[in-house]
Parts: C-alpha cells; sequence; structure tokens
C-alpha cells in the first residue's frame, strides 16, 4: 500500500512538471494584436509590435492564483537563461491588483517582462482562455509553437521558444 501511494505521488508530481500542450487550433498563426494598459495607467503597449525577431510569452495570470505565483516564480528564477525571450504578463483583474502584484514580484526589474491589464479581455477572446495560468509560447517569428492551461517550468518555456 506504502508503494502504491509512493508511486501515485510521484507520479503526481512528474505530471505537474510536465503538462501537455492544448490543441487551440490556433498553432502557427501570428501574434495576435491586442493592447495592454501598463503600470504606470497611462502607457499602453501592443506585443505584437513590440517584439519583432524574438520569442514572446504571453502569460495570462490573476494576481492572486498561487499556480501563476509559482510559475512566475521559475521565471525569475531562471531569467538569465530566459533573456531572449520577450514576458507579457498580464490579467483582467483590476489595476491595482496587477500592480501590486507586479511590485511584490519587483517586476520593473526585468528588462524583458512586461506588466499591465488587458482591459478589453482580448486574450481570452482569441484563445478562449478558461482558466489561468495560460501561458502561450511564440517562437522568434512570432508563430504560435504551444499554449498552456496551468503550471509550466521554466525549462520548457526555453525549450518551446528557442524552437
Amino acid at each position: 500500500m506504502r508503494f502504491l501511494s509512493f508511486f501515485l505521488l510521484l507520479l503526481g508530481l512528474y505530471s505537474c512538471n510536465k503538462t501537455p500542450p492544448l490543441k487551440t487550433g490556433l498553432e502557427g498563426s501570428p501574434l495576435p494584436s491586442f493592447n495592454l494598459l501598463l503600470e504606470d495607467s497611462v502607457s499602453k503597449i501592443d506585443p505584437s509590435h513590440s517584439s519583432k525577431g524574438s520569442p514572446v510569452v504571453l502569460f495570462y495570470f490573476t494576481p492572486g492564483c498561487p499556480y501563476c505565483q509559482a510559475e512566475l516564480k521559475g521565471i525569475i528564477t531562471h531569467i538569465s537563461s530566459l533573456n531572449d525571450i520577450h514576458f507579457y504578463l498580464f490579467t483582467c483583474a483590476r489595476f491595482a491588483e496587477m500592480k501590486a502584484f507586479s511590485k511584490y514580484f519587483q517586476l520593473q526589474k526585468y528588462r524583458n517582462i512586461r506588466v499591465g491589464v488587458d482591459y478589453d479581455s482580448a486574450f481570452g477572446k482569441v484563445f478562449d482562455a478558461y482558466g489561468v495560468p495560460y501561458t502561450a509560447i511564440y517562437n522568434k517569428d512570432q508563430r504560435l509553437v504551444h499554449a498552456y492551461i496551468g503550471r509550466i517550468n521554466s525549462q520548457q518555456i526555453l525549450d518551446i521558444a528557442r524552437n
């Protein structure tokens, strides 16, 4: 009985680290155009116009989500190996919540991470995003490689974005 419990625990831990990609039907499609309201509450950015020639990760989160926080901690921990990837972190939560989240993780100190609010819920409409964290990974040609719902690790991001 102990062996079975231990085996199920290991299987569960392994599966948490190897989340399978979603089948969105958007694979190979270009980075969608949508605006994010940035932390200064004035500036807007469109990820599709801001990162030409570099891999892009769109990270849809909810500030209170522990899985979103865990994925972000992994990204920050390995940011030196992810420095050529542009990360756009965004939420549909209240502006103040996004700002507190960004301040807590000190995201302003990372040159390749931008944080904002998807005030039109455009991302959710394009991807039919039904949960968080939702991570869409684009290659340097800004074509969707894979999308994930649930926590993924930074090595998966790196491997996918560079292919």
